[in-house]
């Protein structure tokens, strides 16, 4: 098997959320449980660090980022929560979740770049992927993602580094943080249409950088892979990462309450095994895959492990 490392930490699970919230703790415990099964015994595991400030301002403006963690995270400390948007709200315990979920995926990227891991998923709460440069949107305050990407092209020297996003939200946030700037590639397969309501095809990025593959309402395995095969892989393929991210997102499971897809588990685990490939052939299958939605928690929980089976080589 291959060497995959899981990183997460307990401060994730502080981030409360308004009763009835579908990012609630419980999707994290549910994976994390999830991982303890015997299949996982030889994953390696590391506490996730604080993620520096440098690190993030490299996606998010100083501003923004004082905002969020300082401004805003020391109101809600005084109450039980802080709405940024009725989807998106702080607590006592968001601003060290926050440096958690940014730090884990920066962590992965020094640990796979050092050599002490072949791929690694990040176990973390708040997901990332819709947020932009100067706003949190979408149950997300920092991209994970994004900053874990920026971090392998500024300390370790990644000159093109792609993100994949297979969770059924289109993730606005990255894409618009990556479009103009050709060294980056995003592609997502998501249902269309749905929230956020950007990821439209015609949306190609500043050098072609940009992927979109849509799926309708009621589509399943079948049409996602074809969506892999005919338009993400093939472009991942010519644009050649160094480093590869993945947005993993499962709220395309069947039995998600969030959106229409028909996906699940084994179809997570294909795409898995499908980026693998491309990244074996490209970036010496670096891979850091970080969790982003995903809201039945047993669906959750199942594709969790099946996404990283499949990362483990099993």
């Amino acid at each position: 098997m291959m060497d995959t490392l899981l990183v997460t930490h307990a401060a994730c699970l502080g981030h409360e959320v308004p009763l009835g919230h579908p990012e609630e703790p419980g999707r994290l415990r549910a994976v994390l449980r999830a991982l303890e099964a015997e299949d996982f015994q030889y994953l390696q595991r590391l506490e996730a660090p604080r993620a520096s400030m440098e690190a993030i301002a490299r996606v998010h403006q100083p501003v923004y980022a004082e905002w969020i963690l300082e401004r805003m995270a020391r109101e809600g400390g005084g109450r039980r929560f802080l709405a940024i948007d009725p989807d998106t709200a702080l607590s006592a315990g968001s601003r060290e979740a926050m440096l958690r979920a940014a730090g884990a995926v920066t962590a992965a990227v020094d640990e796979i770049a050092q050599g002490r891991a072949q791929n690694a998923f990040c176990a973390v709460r708040p997901p990332g992927h819709h947020a932009e440069r100067m706003t949190a949107m979408g149950f997300c305050f920092l991209n994970n993602v994004a900053i874990g990407a920026a971090h392998a092209r500024a300390v370790h020297g990644a000159g093109r580094v792609a993100v994949v996003d297979f969770d059924v939200h289109h993730g606005n946030g990255t894409q618009s943080l990556f479009e103009d700037d050709p060294a980056f590639f995003y592609a997502s397969t998501h249902q269309w249409p749905l929230y956020p309501g950007t990821g439209r095809p015609g949306e190609r990025g500043a050098a072609g950088n940009v992927v979109n593959a849509v799926l309708a309402p009621g589509a399943g395995g079948a049409e996602l892979r074809a969506a892999f095969e005919s338009e993400v892989l093939p472009a991942l393929d010519e644009f050649a990462p160094d480093f590869l991210f993945i947005s993993a997102g499962f709220d395309g499971h069947a039995a998600d309450p969030m959106a229409q897809l028909e996906l699940g588990e084994e179809d997570f685990a294909w795409a898995t095994r499908a980026l693998m490939e491309v990244a074996g052939r490209r970036c010496g299958g670096r891979i850091v895959s970080a969790l982003e939605g995903g809201y039945d928690l047993s669906a959750l929980a199942r594709s969790a492990a099946a996404h990283v089976r499949a990362l483990m080589g099993a």
